[in-house]
């Protein structure tokens, strides 16, 4: 008995016939997809039964609702059980971890200094070929990113966890700056062919530190945060505090006065600059400091201490005397300016102080102070002001 011609297929239909679901149904223009291989000649397929229907009753449609929702139930644990799965098995290091730093700050109020001790990094994010980095730590007061108040610890080759154990220290800080700035601490990576790369940063509000003792965080290092000041809707941009200007003020000088009355004379010591203002292109200054007692005598009167080059953060610890009775000091005024030295033209004024009975605040305190007191040396910071007190050179 021959086979119906309607139930011949080729091989090639059996083929793709078989990898489909469903029924086996022979597709009769099937072959059109295959033009090479027309002429094979033809397989005959069995005739299947019709598949056996199932005898059990239909369940009831309030029993069948319930079994779909445990079906669905589960579909969702499944589900959350996958992303729990997924969740363990992401490796955060590449995305979220870039390190922790280890560091202590104390505000010793007695000398207006804030020290920051960077000990340690862990963990840091490879930013070189070989695996690894070169880091070093900078510091910054904020607001006011500059480097004025920019320190930074030595360069470590070739590690991922560096020991650095170094103290650096910020000058001329006071309960004030205690009160509105925001120490900035971030770890780099040093290149020498090209720009440094960033790798994490922490910020700690000063506020939260107090006078005489030592706070030690280790804290995780986070991406760079950009804080928004303000919007400039003229121009249509934002500023930001990392581009925000340096400083309000000129900077801070730390003067020392002493009376000695063995020497009958004064004795005006200039120990350091902070936070100076930039005078020069390349964001520094070359600063010197003049002295100046009027009413003047001569070129007695005056005075000058080295140049320091290029640093914004002069120490020059250095003292002059002036040879003069006491009774006098009440009708004397002592000025200082602060210059940047430059070469072949004329020098730049950063800023000055008076100190005298004519001054006021802290100034005046401190000229009190040295009169009051003999022969105790009394130091004090200032803040420089733009008051050119036109000291000729």
């Amino acid at each position: 008995m021959s086979v119906p011609k309607s139930h011949k297929i080729s091989i090639q239909e059996h083929m793709a016939i078989n990898v489909c679901p469903g029924p086996i149904r022979p597709i009769k223009q099937i072959s059109d997809f295959f033009p090479r291989f027309h002429d094979f000649p033809a397989m005959v397929l069995p005739k299947r039964d019709p598949p056996i229907q199932s005898c059990d009753p239909p369940e009831p449609p309030e029993e069948q609702k319930d079994r779909d929702e445990e079906r669905e139930v589960e579909r969702e644990r499944d589900k959350e059980s996958d992303i729990e799965a997924e969740g363990d098995s992401y490796d955060s290091d590449d995305a979220t971890y870039l390190g922790t730093l280890e560091f202590s700050l104390l505000f010793d109020q007695e000398n207006n200094a804030l020290n920051c001790s960077v000990h340690r990094a862990k963990g840091l994010k490879p930013m070189d070929s070989n695996g690894l980095a070169d880091p070093y730590v900078k510091l910054h007061l904020l607001p006011g990113a500059s480097k004025a108040n920019k320190l930074r610890t030595k360069t470590l080759r070739n590690t991922l966890n560096p020991v650095w154990n170094e103290t650096l220290t910020y000058y001329g800080i006071t309960e004030a700056d205690m009160a509105q700035k925001t120490l900035r601490l971030c770890v780099c990576d040093m290149d020498r062919l090209g720009r440094n790369e960033f790798i994490g940063e922490t910020r700690v509000p000063l506020k939260k530190l107090t006078a005489g003792q030592t706070k030690n965080y280790n804290i995780c290092l986070e991406r760079q945060q950009l804080t928004k000041l303000t919007t400039n809707t003229e121009r249509g941009m934002a500023l930001y505090e990392e581009e925000a200007v340096a400083c309000v003020d000129r900077g801070r000088v730390l003067v020392s006065l002493c009376y000695s009355v063995q020497r009958g004379a004064l004795l005006v010591g200039i120990v350091r600059c902070a936070h100076l203002a930039a005078m020069d292109s390349n964001g520094y200054s070359d600063p010197f400091v003049k002295i100046v007692l009027r009413p003047d005598t001569g070129k007695k009167s005056k005075y000058k201490t080295s140049v320091k080059k290029k640093t914004l953060n002069p120490e020059f610890n250095e003292e002059f005397v002036y040879e003069i009775p006491h009774e006098e000091l009440a009708k004397k005024t002592l000025e200082i300016s602060v210059w940047d030295y430059d070469l072949g033209m004329s020098n730049d004024f950063i800023g000055g102080i008076q100190l005298g009975i004519d001054a006021k605040g802290e100034r005046l305190r401190h000229w009190f102070e040295c009169l009051k007191h003999k022969d105790k040396k009394v130091e004090c910071w200032h803040t420089l002001t733009n008051d050119n007190p036109d000291v000729s050179d």
